[in-house]
């Protein structure tokens, strides 16, 4: 993933590495679900591991987060019922997720009409004229530190990626609760 940019924080770069990943792959992909690892100390307790994930002595890995993908995530459960199962052991230091989904513009938001059931809603939004298709990336940290990036499938360019840690605070707080006892 030599493409990613040099980001601010490790937490960045570990998550627009992870959107790399996810756009090679393409579009119309389950959600995904990382573990996020010291690299460093993946290095000095799994070289093995760390070897085969390409993890050299590089001065630009001693520092930052390596993401492992976890098994696939069930289809027959809701997302956020999924995370609700996950319990991760103390050398994950943080965890992301990579989900696609169906977004409207803020000005569609009055459009949406009332009572809908969650299936129905899912359908109106599917047929709007105004919707867009997202793939967003969240990641988290057992310290509460959070980043995401968000890619526009009509903009699938990685310099049209967006990142903050607080584009989709929703998605970051389920995550963020995978860590507490």
């Amino acid at each position: 993933m030599s493409n990613t940019p040099m980001a601010a924080s490790p937490l960045t770069r570990a998550v627009l590495e992870i959107d790399e990943y996810a756009s090679g792959l393409g579009w119309d992909q389950p959600a995904r679900l990382f573990a996020l690892v010291d690299t460093a100390r993946l290095r000095a307790q799994e070289p093995s591991l760390a070897a085969q994930l390409g993890l050299g002595e590089a001065e630009e890995t001693s520092t930052g987060l390596t993401p492992i993908e976890q098994d696939e995530i069930p289809t027959d459960k809701a997302l956020d019922e999924f995370l609700a199962t996950i319990a991760w052991p103390d050398a994950v230091v943080g965890c992301a997720l990579t989900v696609e989904r169906l977004m409207l513009p803020p000005s569609a938001e009055a459009q949406v009409p009332q009572g809908l059931s969650d299936a129905k809603l899912t359908k109106w939004v599917a047929e709007h004229p105004q919707r867009q298709e997202v793939r967003m990336t969240v990641a988290v940290l057992r310290d509460g530190a959070r980043e995401s990036a968000v890619r526009l499938r009509e903009k699938d360019s990685p310099t049209e990626v967006l990142t903050g840690s607080d584009l989709v605070p929703g998605l970051a707080e389920a995550l963020t609760a995978t860590f507490e006892d």
